[in-house]
């Protein structure tokens, strides 16, 4: 019993540790195409990387911890929620949408006095081609091992 839940263990750390590296590696590729893209001077890769860094966290923390949860509760619940608890999660989900738009906001702003308004479009744009080829690879890889 001993050796099936130590083999258990490892099996799951390093299912753990491969999803960490895959992370890792998705956001090392994400660095290097918007360091490419907006072809940053030494000055500004030093004030924008910071920044930039604190506003990925914050919106990491705001979607999956605030949003995502009470999308779950929604979506296991909605069946035999009350209209009054319904109006509470909708309140939440405002709210937290609300934080990531004044997240958004702020740190366009912030980036305003460190990169040009063109770089900060340019920024945007390398964002979303990036969240598009991820969600295409994501998609060819499960039709991959589907058939």
């Amino acid at each position: 019993m001993k050796k099936l839940l130590l083999i258990f263990l490892l099996f799951t750390s390093l299912n753990l540790m491969a999803q960490n590296n895959k992370r890792e590696r998705i956001k090392a590729l994400k660095v290097s195409l918007i360091t490419e893209k907006l072809d940053l001077s030494e000055k500004e890769a030093q004030q924008f990387w910071p920044v930039y860094n604190a506003y990925e966290k914050e919106t990491s923390k705001i979607r999956f911890e605030d949003i995502r949860s009470i999308r779950k509760e929604i979506r296991t619940n909605i069946e035999t929620m009350s209209d009054d608890k319904a109006d509470k999660l909708l309140n939440r989900l405002n709210k937290a949408e609300d934080s990531m738009h004044n997240l958004r906001m702020e740190f366009s702003n912030k980036l305003r006095s460190i990169i040009p308004s063109k770089k900060i479009i340019l920024l945007k744009i390398v964002e979303e081609d990036f969240k598009k080829k991820m969600l295409h690879e994501y998609k060819k890889r499960k039709k991959e091992q589907g058939n």
